[in-house]
């Protein structure tokens, strides 16, 4: 799981500043669990390090993205952001070659004997 340290350092916080600590690892760990999720990982199952990078970048997004949750955009003074309705959209492509790499495969059988319902 990504640290606390290296996500205020991306964000630019001062890693001895606690002030924030409940909310950055309440991101991180909801983060790491989605990932687990769409990795289908066990309980006892790890992210794998070589998508061990989407926890935070995706832990990043969500916490500029405070205090914004559900708009897909957001435009103040001329200023405009526009949000991915799914902060896992950019990372999919990896995720999917992930799978692919590791998956077991999935063996079907067909019966030519069995009889058809008409």
């Amino acid at each position: 799981m990504a640290s606390l340290d290296d996500l205020k350092t991306l964000l630019g916080l001062a890693t001895d500043d606690t002030s924030q600590d409940s909310v950055l690892a309440l991101i991180l760990k909801n983060t790491d669990l989605q990932l687990r999720f769409k990795l289908a990982l066990s309980v006892g199952e790890q992210v794998p390090n070589e998508l061990a990078f989407i926890p935070i970048e995706v832990a990043v997004r969500r916490y500029n993205r405070l205090k914004n949750e559900g708009m897909t955009s957001y435009t103040q003074e001329g200023e405009s952001i526009t949000f991915n309705s799914n902060d896992f959209d950019d990372f999919q492509a990896d995720i999917d070659d992930w799978r692919k790499r590791h998956s077991h495969g999935v063996l079907t059988t067909v019966d030519p004997y069995r009889k058809r319902g008409v």
